[in-house]
């Protein structure tokens, strides 16, 4: 099935397209990067999926976005079908701000689309269950009773997948995902991100480092200045000639283990 539908999408903000006339197709089961330097459009689409901006209208009235073929959504029935870890979330679960919070507490807030727990929720033992399970499921059980403002980047990080995972989604989003993780937290996070795929979770992967790729991904799509590029398979794209265009300098790259590593004037990564 079809899960996500881009049909010359356009998305103006302050004036300027942000995002200009995108089409893309991603089905269940595809798992896909979506690749881009900083300002290409890849927050905006994002947010175009997640319902926080909308597109402009079609002259002729047809729809721009489908998800699994359906234009309206209510945005709580979304997040079952579509989890989404973002940068824009991670901040606000990572500013401070959490108040003692523990990690079984920030799951549940799940449920609820809060940044937290409050009196009115009505918290029932099914769902207590489903966020254990799906702690369980990212291998954070241990931090159900840590407090958010008491654990690392990257346990926060998983905390935030199994905030997704409570509904049981057919797909999760990650945003730069890896931004602020050390070596060791990376490889972690990326390998829970691989056993997602592998249990047949459709992972979609936007960022603009080609290390977060993992293996399990095999269709990558180009995001430049608001425009789909160019797409394909993840080894006809990520070649230094495609990634140099696409990033408007030198690029050399390297394949090791499944995974693609970047380096630009002999420094690594982009």
């Amino acid at each position: 099935m079809t899960l996500l539908t881009l049909d010359k999408a356009t998305v103006v903000r302050n004036g300027r397209r942000v995002l200009d006339h995108v089409s893309l197709q991603i089905e269940e089961g595809q798992h896909t990067a979506i690749l881009g330097p900083n300002g290409s459009g890849k927050s905006s689409l994002i947010r175009l999926i997640t319902r926080q901006d909308y597109p402009l209208v079609h002259a002729d009235g047809t729809p721009s976005v489908l998800i699994r073929g359906q234009e309206r959504w209510n945005v709580f029935a979304l997040r079952s079908l579509l989890g989404i870890v973002s940068a824009d979330l991670d901040r606000s679960f990572s500013d401070g701000a959490t108040n003692g919070m523990c990690g079984l507490e920030a799951v549940l807030s799940g449920f609820f689309s809060s940044h937290g727990l409050f009196s009115h929720h009505a918290i029932t033992g099914a769902m207590r269950a489903e966020a254990q399970r799906a702690l369980a499921q990212v291998e954070a059980a241990y931090l159900a009773d840590r407090a958010m403002d008491q654990m690392s980047t990257g346990e926060v990080r998983r905390i935030l997948i199994a905030r997704a995972l409570v509904h049981d989604p057919v797909a999760l989003m990650f945003d730069e995902p890896t931004t602020g993780l050390d070596l060791v937290a990376r490889h972690r996070f990326l390998q829970t991100v691989r056993n997602l795929a592998q249990q047949g979770k459709t992972v979609i992967m936007v960022t603009h480092r080609i290390e977060e790729i993992i293996p399990e991904i095999e269709r990558v799509v180009f995001l430049q200045d608001g425009r789909v590029l160019r797409e394909g398979r993840k080894g006809e794209m990520l070649t230094a000639a495609n990634l140099s265009a696409v990033f408007r300098a030198p690029v050399q790259v390297q394949q090791v283990d499944g995974y693609y590593a970047a380096s630009c004037n002999g420094e690594s990564g982009l």
